[in-house]
């Protein structure tokens, strides 16, 4: 098997690290062996992207010349969007209709930020004198995008989209486990008439070629999605570098069900919330909050419908549940579910792999309701990162935030309840980034998205994720004509 090239700043061309192979997650057969990128490979790249941003062409591009392209490449994502969705359903294991969703994904976030380039006002600001005095924005340089392997083209469009929006140069490193995305959109924004240079795809592991762009001098952003102990790591080299990060890490969401809510919708909210995607989500709604006065009869039916669920190949329209990441993933999972009982849980349903025989070759993993755990446990304090979820009974307003926010956690939250001044109360107490009211895992582009505490740093998405690319400048005009006072 010959291995796929990378993309360095305009050539496709092999890498000098080591190959990696990626494998379906279905049945593990291998997908394709890829090119990675060392240090070397690293500050080429980087060389490359820093002469394409002093080169005329893109330094004096007009916001709506970059706007132009941006909207080439999600035309040219949507004309093979089919095609893209079948390629991520194989890379990771998604659902098709969940892969579907993720290529429309990033065809809006192309499309949002080529307009929030074209719109991006600076300001005049309130004169205080006889001057005039403006605050612009202005791009940053080469920026570094590290994304993860469950949500891989919806991840580098929010990462992308805005870098080139904003007048950056964009190194891309895909997860070792999920890269043929990134290469892919390589290819379109090369079709789409981004100048060489501007866009570079790096494969590779985090400890080579990761830590490489990190520490690189000529890397003037970092935005990483993953876990909580490698966004610690980048913001200490971070520190060192007075550079800007925007670290999207873990979580461990809670999801609530109030005595008042509507019970058909929370226990759809909740199923989705913890089981889409096989539970690998930082959002996941992975502990489940219910109110004692309900809760024996809500985990009743909650458990038989997550028994109903229907696991199977990913490439089945009728498919909930797909295959975990990896076999490697899959034990970490299995792991702590025996936690779970080793702690005095009960497993209510699942926990195991499937009996089908057609799915043996396969990572598969039956999701699973734990109770019996208090708030303090292990399982219910870990990013499980997979389809198992907690169940917690509550007792009131006040202990219900106490435990929600005894967390190291705070990225989401979900919140079922037809009170609307209780669904306020609640969405302000509870520490996080993101509150859903009666839905859950709703996103919109044009809508902040980050977590607090261990959860993370920065926002992306909307204005806020574009300006997270770009650095401030004041300018100053005197209207006067008198020269200064002091120098007379």
């Amino acid at each position: 098997m010959s291995s796929l090239p990378l993309y360095l700043g305009g050539e496709w061309r092999m890498g000098r690290g080591a190959p990696i192979l990626t494998r379906n997650p279905h049945d593990n057969a291998a997908l394709a062996e890829v090119s990675t990128a060392d240090a070397s490979d690293v500050g080429e790249a980087v060389a490359r992207a820093q002469q394409a941003m002093a080169a005329p062409g893109w330094r004096t591009m007009l916001p709506h010349q970059r706007a132009l392209i941006l909207q080439r490449i999600a035309a040219l994502i949507e004309r093979d969007a089919e095609r893209l969705a079948q390629l991520q359903r194989q890379d990771n294991g998604k659902p098709i209709h969940e892969t579907r969703a993720l290529v429309a994904s990033a065809i809006g976030t192309f499309r949002y930020f080529a307009a929030a380039c074209e719109t991006l006002d600076g300001d005049v600001t309130p004169a205080r004198g006889d001057y005039l005095s403006m605050s612009l924005y202005e791009p940053l340089g080469v920026v570094a995008a590290i994304t993860p392997w469950n949500s891989p083209i919806a991840s580098e469009a929010q990462k992308i989209a805005p870098a080139l929006a904003a007048g950056n140069a964009v190194i891309v490193k895909p997860s070792e486990l999920t890269p043929l995305l990134a290469l892919e959109l390589a290819k379109l924004a090369t079709e789409a008439g981004l100048p060489e240079g501007l866009l570079s795809v790096l494969p590779g592991t985090g400890a080579i070629t990761g830590a490489a762009l990190v520490a690189h001098p000529g890397i003037r952003k970092v935005s990483f999605t993953g876990g909580t102990v490698t966004g610690r790591a980048i913001g200490r080299v971070a520190a060192d570098k007075v550079m800007p990060v925007s670290l999207e890490l873990g979580g461990k969401s809670p999801n609530i069900v109030f005595e008042d809510a509507d019970i058909a919708q929370a226990i759809n909210g909740v199923l989705f919330g913890i089981f889409s995607s096989q539970g690998q989500s930082c959002i996941a709604g992975s502990r489940i909050f219910v109110a004692r006065g309900i809760y024996d009869r809500f985990v009743t039916e909650l458990t038989r419908r997550t028994q109903a669920l229907r696991i199977g190949n990913p490439a089945e329209p009728s498919t909930q549940i797909g295959p975990l990441i990896s076999p490697e993933h899959l034990d970490k999972v299995n792991g702590y579910v025996r936690l779970a009982r080793e702690e005095g849980g009960r497993i209510l349903c699942g926990g195991s792999r499937p009996t089908d025989a057609a799915l043996a070759a396969g990572n598969y993993f039956q999701p699973a309701l734990v109770d019996g755990l208090s708030n303090a446990c292990r399982t219910a304090r870990e990013e499980i990162f997979g389809p198992v979820g907690v169940l917690l009974p509550f007792d009131g307003e006040d202990d219900l935030v106490r435990q929600a926010n005894d967390s190291a956690y705070g990225l989401a939250c979900g919140i079922w309840t037809i009170d609307y001044r209780r669904a306020w109360r609640i969405a302000r107490a509870v520490d996080a980034g993101t509150v859903w009211i009666n839905t859950y895992k709703l996103f919109s582009i044009a809508t902040p998205f980050g977590g607090n505490k261990d959860s993370g740093l920065g926002r992306e998405k909307a204005l806020d994720g574009l300006r997270a690319y770009m650095r401030q400048k004041s300018l100053y005009w005197d209207m006067s004509g008198r020269p200064l006072p002091w120098a007379d």
